[in-house]
Formats: structure tokens, sequence, C-alpha cells
């Protein structure tokens, strides 16, 4: 278990929780927002089941394993920007380009693979929870095309 905002997280992979403990203090309690925000959009959407939490290139990953139904989710720092944190998603996916269209003025996006996030800035609630169901679903959408 690691102890974050005086309370105590359960993580299904320790080695996850261990990232958590060596992110900057800001930073990892800003993750572990967006992870409590995609652990319970995986519980209220439909189709999407459990949720794996494992690392992917060393970063916390949340993965549809039990249902198929998404892109696998990541996030972490930015590298080289101490005040920026992000969330990751598969770069072969159109997942960006659909949020771009959506949300191009409201999210600040890197590349392909990214929305990213500025500490000092106002956290987007809505746009990033339509995101995440987004990716939490992606594969339940390809597929209904």
């Amino acid at each position: 278990m690691l102890v974050a905002r005086k309370q105590k997280i359960k993580f299904g992979n320790p080695m996850v929780g261990e990232v958590f403990l060596k992110y900057p203090p800001a930073i990892r309690e800003k993750l572990l927002y967006l992870r409590e925000i995609v652990l319970e959009l995986a519980k209220t959407t439909k189709g999407v089941g459990v949720i794996e939490e494992t690392l992917k290139w060393g970063e916390p990953s949340y993965i549809t394993s039990e249902s198929g139904s998404g892109s696998t989710i990541r996030m972490h720092t930015v590298r080289g920007e101490p005040d920026k944190f992000a969330l990751y998603f598969n770069c072969k996916t159109s997942l960006i380009d659909q949020f771009r269209q959506k949300f191009s003025t409201k999210l600040k996006f890197s590349g392909n693979r990214a929305i990213i996030f500025d500490l000092n800035e106002k956290f987007p609630l809505k746009e990033v929870k339509s995101c995440l169901v987004s990716a939490l679903t992606y594969n339940q959408q390809k597929s209904k095309k």
C-alpha cells in the first residue's frame, strides 16, 4: 500500500505504487487523481470491466485486459518539464485526433500521443473524463464502425 494524501491507496501491482512514490509530491498528487478518475470511469462505463494496472516503459498504465474494450492509457511526467504531466495514448490510434477535434481550445496536445497538463493551470475535468471514456471504449467503438 502507498500512503498518499493521508489515505492508503491499494495498488493491484505493487511496482506501480513504487513508481508513484518516486514522483515529486505535486505531480504525484495529480497523477493519483488521474488514476482515481480512470479506475472510477472503468467501473461506471458499460462494457469496460476490470482494469489491469501495470507498468509500460516504467510508467503507470491502465489496460482493459478483461474486456478488451479500450486502448492502453499511460500517465507520467513530461520529460524536461518539471511542472508538467501527461496522459499518453497509443499513437497508432485515432484518439488524439478525436480529442483535438472536440477540445482543441480546452486541452494541450503533444503530437499524436499525449494530452499535456500544467501543475499551475486549472484541470479540465469534464474534457479529460470524455477523453478517458473514449480511450476505455476505443475498441468497442472501432468494431461498431
